[in-house]
């Protein structure tokens, strides 16, 4: 015991250590930012004892608020700062929402010590008290606290840039006069201008100082370096120039060199105007989240008995009765228990009708109850409801990066040293064409514009911005697309395979054909199906059941039951052994069904699926049952071939069938009688011949099929898909959604290339322009004035062409 005790006090990080013995634990009390559990647990075991293996999860994700990024250079900073943290296996910083999502093992590491390496990275990592909330709560006292902050920051931003402007405008009036006004020439002039560019510089501008000392504590450079640097080198040379002339050549000709004391204050005050005006617009980027947000009420009115008490909706427990009066909204999922309403459901259906709700009936945190008082049970609540898991889907895609930022990521790694070493090597090549005080002076002049024109802040927010509102205007669509991966792939789509039932049709088929083999009765056929169909959870299945009923044929319990897949179910009834399925299913156990061959295919031919039945191995007769395309379906096909898409129906029912179907609809390829492992082969057909691949289907049994392709999609109602295996969920309207998905993913990769295009082009022109490398050539020229213009608004530039998705419509105008 003791010397366990020992070992771990000499571990680094350990305040305290308690072992004991009878119990075999140790409680220690320890620094998580100098020492993780792995290392105690190291210190441990090097003493000769044994540590067993900790029962937590092996990996968990949470996402922390930071604050102080600037650019792309400060998220590659936090990135690895996390990175190096032991126990850290994946993390992603989001420039756009200020936020870390980090995967770590609990065993290895610690949310302390993860926020401890973001801060020792010269951040602040927003804490909130959201210890005790879950999900929905957590999301937004964590978006609350971020967005608190970020005010503070703006009101701070916008009270500097108030006073910076102020000065800075009769600054620029004296300093670019030129002799208009003589007095400006004189020393008091020059002196006016130090008095006049040294508070701006030293109070709005002290912050991109101090940014950029921290930076340089960790030895590394951002935006704020190149901004600190060449508004720092333009106020000092002029300082210099005014205080101490005759240091510089020629001073003592009379020759006066010249100031840039309004180069110094302009940069300032025109970068903090652009990140006032980024900032703003940066807030409109999260309005999707925002909105889906506002839909969870605060309070609920909880039911004790007689009396009822109003409480956070953090409180709700399942189990917990809630009442809900008529205009408010739902606060979580459960099932009605008392009185009768009708509920708005348009958030997760699209349906503009009210949903009549009697006792029994689900309802939905963040629906509206419209007509009557209900009180129901809470099923989940917190981060169990369909609400939350949207919320939570929406905001991990706007986090997410998609591949086509590789590409930034890595320029902005090494953007500011190249613009570093552009400006120092400016400054040398023009010092050495002119060593006179003028020469000197254009010299300062050039390296101050190179240093504030390129902009790493326009290549950060190139991907991410758009990222973050594509996704945001899909969820307002219904269309939940989880990432900027499946954004992107959703732009290069070029095939797309169709699941028949539930997709393409509307997933509810009915019982329309009996034909019973010779010597065999209808309602002895129908019932034997039933019966087997029983067991199934097949909508085919079901049709045949509710058909059975209908017609007075009432199914009885089978043994044995045995489901194959593609082929069809059995099962012992009154112990004889039916089959229900294709032929080849029945030709397994010795059935004959050649003689119901041609009734088979002539209701194939119209559209219906005929199942054969078998009764101890002889062909009793057939089924048929039918579905009705789906709202739309004939339309989004058209819509999507209109796009360049290739469209192919996949299905298990027969050729003959699945064509009826296809030619309904408009579709051309057709893949008929496959099974799910089959519809997976197919899509990596499509894939091996080039084909960019989505797949649609339930997210459930087509699974290998959806994760084969470049992009799952799952259609459902928007209860269950949020937590879908799949790329992308389309939450309402159906297929009518798929072409508008595609559209979406377009839409955003021609934002995404723009952004990125002019962030290149921008730097790729201005800072040769900045350098005078066209001066001798064109005579082309920059000041810095005009540079720290430019750059400011460059950033704003990317975040307006963003915001121009918010106004992506469903339909083409």
């Amino acid at each position: 015991m003791r010397r366990v005790e020992t070992a771990l006090s000499r571990t680094a990080g350990v305040a305290s250590a308690d072992v004991n013995y009878a119990l075999g634990r140790a409680r220690i009390t320890y620094d998580p930012s100098k020492a993780s559990r792995a290392q105690i647990a190291d210190a441990i075991v090097d003493a000769g004892y044994d540590v067993p293996a900790p029962e937590v999860a092996s990996e968990e994700r949470i996402e922390l608020g930071v604050l102080g990024m600037t650019c792309a250079a400060c998220v590659r900073r936090i990135e690895n700062a996390i990175g190096a943290v032991p126990g850290v296996a994946k993390a992603e910083v989001d420039l756009v929402r200020h936020i870390a999502t980090v995967t770590f093992s609990p065993a290895a590491t610690s949310v302390e010590a993860i926020s401890a390496a973001i801060e020792g990275a010269g951040y602040e990592v927003v804490r909130d008290d959201t210890s005790a909330q879950a999900g929905h709560d957590a999301s937004e006292a964590r978006a609350k606290a971020i967005e608190d902050a970020e005010e503070r920051e703006t009101v701070s931003m916008r009270r500097g840039f108030i006073v910076a402007a102020a000065l800075t405008v009769p600054l620029l009036v004296v300093a670019m006069s030129h002799g208009a006004m003589p007095w400006t020439e004189t020393s008091f002039g020059r002196w006016l201008q130090l008095a006049l560019a040294t508070p701006v510089v030293l109070g709005p501008g002290r912050r991109f100082f101090r940014l950029a000392w921290v930076a340089a504590k960790h030895r590394a450079a951002d935006m704020n370096t190149l901004v600190a640097l060449g508004a720092g080198a333009a106020w000092l040379y002029s300082t210099i120039a005014l205080v101490a002339p005759g240091l510089f050549p020629h001073a003592a000709h009379g020759a006066v060199p010249h100031l840039y004391f309004e180069a110094a204050a302009a940069v300032l005050t025109f970068v903090l105007l652009g990140k006032m005006l980024e900032a703003r617009a940066r807030k409109r980027l999260s309005d999707a989240v925002r909105g889906l947000l506002a839909l969870q009420p605060k309070m609920a009115r909880r039911v004790r008995g007689d009396a009822e008490e109003e409480i956070p909706i953090a409180a709700l427990r399942p189990g917990d009765l809630v009442r809900v009066r008529p205009g408010e909204r739902i606060p979580a999922d459960g099932s009605v228990v008392a009185g009768t309403s009708a509920v708005d459901e348009a958030m997760l259906t699209g349906e503009s009708l009210p949903v009549d709700k009697v006792v029994g009936d689900p309802v939905h945190g963040g629906t509206l109850n419209q007509s009557g008082a209900v009180t129901f049970r809470v099923e989940r609540a917190g981060k169990g409801t369909a609400l939350a898991r949207i919320v939570e889907a929406v905001e991990q895609a706007q986090g997410s990066k998609a591949p086509i930022a590789r590409l930034a990521d890595t320029v902005s790694g090494i953007f500011v040293p190249i613009v570093l070493a552009i400006a120092i090597v400016t400054f040398i090549v023009w010092t050495a064409i002119d060593p006179t005080s003028t020469g000197i002076a254009i010299a300062v002049e050039r390296l101050v514009a190179v240093l504030v024109i390129a902009c790493p802040c326009a290549l950060g927010l190139a991907t991410p911005a758009a990222v973050a509102v594509g996704t945001g205007r899909g969820a307002e669509l219904g269309i939940l697309v989880k990432g900027g991966a499946a954004l992107e792939g959703l732009s290069r789509i070029t095939s797309v395979l169709l699941d028949k039932t539930g997709t393409v049709t509307e997933g509810k088929p009915k019982l329309t054909d009996v034909v019973p083999a010779a010597g065999r009765e209808p309602a002895e056929l129908l019932a034997a199906a039933a019966s087997v169909e029983l067991e199934s959870e097949h909508p085919l299945a079901k049709a045949v059941v509710a058909g059975a009923r209908e017609r007075g044929a009432e199914p009885r319990a089978g043994e044995g039951f045995v489901s194959r897949a593609g082929k069809g179910v059995s099962a012992l009834v009154a112990g004889r052994e039916v089959r229900v399925g294709t032929a080849s299913w029945l030709r397994e156990a010795g059935a004959d069904t050649s003689a119901l061959e041609t009734d088979a295919e002539k209701l194939a031919g119209a559209g219906k699926t005929p199942f054969f039945v078998s009764i101890d191995g002889k062909l009793a007769g057939l089924v048929a049952v039918a579905d009705t395309p789906a709202r739309g379906a004939r339309e989004a096909i058209a819509a999507l071939r209109a796009l360049g898409v290739r469209v192919t129906m996949l299905t298990g029912d027969r050729e003959r069938t699945a064509r009826a179907i296809a030619d309904t609809l408009g579709i051309d390829a057709v893949v008929a009688e496959v099974s799910p492992e089959d519809k997976a082969r197919t899509v990596a057909e499509e894939r091996a011949k080039g084909e960019v691949v989505m797949m649609v289907g339930d997210g459930i049994n087509d699974a290998p099929a959806l994760a084969g392709a470049h992009v799952g999609v799952a259609i459902g109602g928007g209860v269950d898909v949020a937590v879908a295996a799949a790329d992308v969920a389309l939450l309402r309207e159906g297929i009518t959604s798929l072409p508008v998905a595609l559209r979406l993913g377009r839409a955003t990769m021609s934002t995404i290339r723009r952004n990125l295009f002019w962030a290149f082009v921008y730097n790729l022109v201005g800072i040769p322009l900045a350098a005078g490398a066209l001066y001798p050539l064109m005579g082309w020229q920059l000041s810095p004035v005009i540079a720290s213009a430019a750059m400011s608004l460059s950033s704003v530039s990317v975040l307006a062409s963003s915001l121009l998705l918010r106004s992506f419509a469903r339909s083409k105008r």
